[in-house]
C-alpha cells in the first residue's frame, strides 16, 4: 500500500479512496469504537494509550469463565486452552512482533514489575562499574524503578543514574548525543535503559546503535517497549538486546491493566549465574507439581516467570494478536501506519498552516503511529484545543505541559478517521486565532 505524498488531496472522497484500497479495512470491523456525544462512533486516536477491545475478545474471555465454571480446578489441565498452558497459545505470534525466538519471550506481570525482575539480573553493579544510563523525560515508573534499583544495591541515584537529555531548545533526543554519553561514562556504566519509542514525543530510538554502542563498552542493554511493541518493526534478537519489557494494553489491545511482556536474550537462557528472583511457575514444567523445593529453571524465558498465568488477562492478548496475525503480521500493520502517517502529514501540512506543530521527528525512522502535537498559535491555549477536540468527538490524551498526543492505529483506525480529525482541528484553531476559516 504505497504512495506518493504528491499524490494526495485533501478531500473527504480521497480519505474514502484510500480506505476502499485499504487491505487491512474490514479488520476495523473486529473491533468496538466507543461512542461520542452525538451518538456516533468517536473518533478514536487514543490506541497509544489504551487499545481498543476487539469483540473476539469477549468470546475468549467468555469461554475461559465458562470452562472455570464447567471444570473449575481442573480447567488447569482440561482442553486446548488448558490455562497451565495458555501462554503456549500466542507466544509464538508474541515473539514475531518483537523480533524474537519464542522461548526468549513470557508473558507475565507488568511492565514495571518485569523491568525491576530483569534489572535483578542485569543490572550487576560494582565500585567501578555501576551506572544506569536513562533519559531525561523517561516515564516516570521507568525513572522510579531505576532510582530504587540504584538504592538497593547500596548507590546513590545522583551518582549512579547518568541521564541523557536533548539539546536546549530542542524537544527529542539526538541520536549521536545518546551514543556520545554512552562513550564518554563507558568504565562506569552497567546498564542502558531506554525507550524504544519516547512516550512522550513519539521518537522512535535507534535501538540497534544504541545496543552495540553499550555493548561496546562492556554496558547491558534494555529497552522499555511500551510504546513500541505492536507499534513500529522490532527486532530483539538480530540487534542483540539483552532485555526488554513491554505492556500490551496499548498497540496489542489487551485491555486496561493487560499481561505485560518481557524477553531475554537466548544467550543468557541457560546462564544459572545470574541472579534472579525466582518463583514456582520459572521451575521445570514437567516436574513443577511434584512440588520439589529445588528450583530447575526452564531453559526460556519463562523462568523469570514467578506465578502462574493470569488467563483471564491474556485472552483478549490472544484474541488481538490472532487478528494481526491474520492482517499479515507487524509488517502489514507498519506499512498501513506509514501511509497514514504520510496523509497526516500532508493534511497537517496543507490545512492547518502555522498554529500548530509536530515534536515527532520527520524521518520515517524516528517515528511510529503518535503523532505528538503542540499549538503554537499565541492567541490559543493549548489544553483549551485539547479539550475542544474532545467535545467534537475526538478520543486522545493530554501530556503536561504541552502535547496533545494522536495515535492513528492501523488496525482499527480509518483513513477517513484522519481526515475528519483534521477538519476539526482546523475548524478550532481558526475560530481561536481567525488564522484559518472552516
Amino acid at each position: 500500500m504505497t504512495m506518493q505524498t504528491n499524490m494526495f488531496s485533501s478531500g473527504a472522497e480521497f480519505a474514502a479512496e484510500l480506505d476502499a484500497n485499504d487491505p487491512l479495512a474490514s479488520v476495523r470491523a473486529e473491533f468496538s469504537i466507543p461512542a461520542g456525544e452525538s451518538g456516533e462512533p468517536a473518533i478514536y486516536l487514543v490506541g497509544n494509550s489504551l487499545g481498543l477491545i476487539s469483540k473476539r475478545a469477549r468470546d475468549y474471555v467468555d469461554l475461559e469463565l465458562d470452562r472455570w465454571g464447567e471444570f473449575g480446578v481442573e480447567g488447569h489441565f482440561t482442553g486446548t486452552t488448558q490455562w497451565t498452558r495458555y501462554q503456549d497459545l500466542m507466544v509464538d505470534q508474541m515473539a514475531a512482533i518483537v523480533g524474537a525466538k519464542s522461548d526468549e519471550v513470557v508473558l507475565m506481570n507488568s511492565l514495571t514489575v518485569n523491568l525491576h525482575l530483569l534489572m535483578i539480573s542485569f543490572y550487576d553493579p560494582t565500585p567501578q562499574r555501576h551506572k544506569i544510563l536513562i533519559e531525561e523525560h523517561a516515564f516516570p515508573s521507568d525513572h522510579f524503578a531505576v532510582e530504587s534499583q540504584i538504592r538497593q544495591r547500596g548507590f546513590d541515584p545522583v551518582t549512579s543514574m547518568v541521564v541523557v537529555k536533548p539539546r536546549k531548545g530542542a524537544d527529542t533526543l539526538h541520536p549521536e548525543d545518546i551514543l556520545a554519553t554512552i562513550a564518554a561514562h563507558g568504565n562506569e556504566l552497567a546498564l542502558v535503559l531506554l525507550p524504544g519509542v519516547q512516550y512522550y514525543t513519539g521518537q522512535v530510538l535507534d535501538m540497534e546503535a544504541i545496543t552495540k554502542a553499550g555493548h561496546e563498552v562492556g554496558a547491558k542493554v534494555g529497552f522499555d517497549l511500551a510504546h513500541g511493541a505492536g507499534n513500529v518493526l522490532v527486532k530483539l534478537g538480530e540487534w542483540d538486546v539483552d532485555f526488554a519489557a513491554w505492556c500490551t494494553y496499548k498497540y496489542l489491545n489487551s485491555g486496561p491493566g493487560g499481561i505485560g511482556g518481557a524477553f531475554v536474550n537466548e544467550r543468557f537462557l541457560n546462564d544459572q549465574s545470574l541472579k534472579k528472583l525466582t518463583g514456582w511457575w520459572g521451575t521445570n514444567k514437567e516436574t513443577r507439581f511434584e512440588m520439589s523445593n529445588s528450583f530447575d529453571a526452564i531453559t526460556s524465558a519463562e523462568s523469570w516467570q514467578l506465578s502462574c498465568s493470569a488467563v483471564l488477562s491474556m485472552a483478549p492478548l490472544r484474541a488481538s494478536l490472532e487478528l494481526i496475525d491474520e492482517v499479515g503480521g507487524i509488517e502489514s500493520m507498519r506499512s498501513k501506519a506509514e501511509l497514514q502517517i504520510r496523509y497526516m502529514d500532508y493534511l497537517m501540512d496543507t490545512e492547518l498552516g502555522s498554529g500548530i506543530e509536530s515534536l515527532t521527528p520527520k524521518p520515517m525512522s524516528e517515528r511510529g503511529c503518535q503523532f505528538a502535537l503542540r499549538v503554537t498559535d499565541p492567541n490559543l491555549d493549548g489544553r483549551q484545543v485539547f479539550e475542544q477536540l474532545r467535545a467534537n468527538g475526538v478520543s486522545l490524551d493530554w501530556r503536561y505541559p504541552d502535547v496533545i498526543r494522536v495515535a492513528p492505529v492501523p488496525l482499527y483506525n480509518s483513513f477517513a478517521d484522519i481526515h475528519r480529525f483534521v477538519q476539526i482541528l482546523k475548524k478550532i484553531l481558526g475560530a481561536g486565532s481567525g488564522s484559518n476559516t472552516p
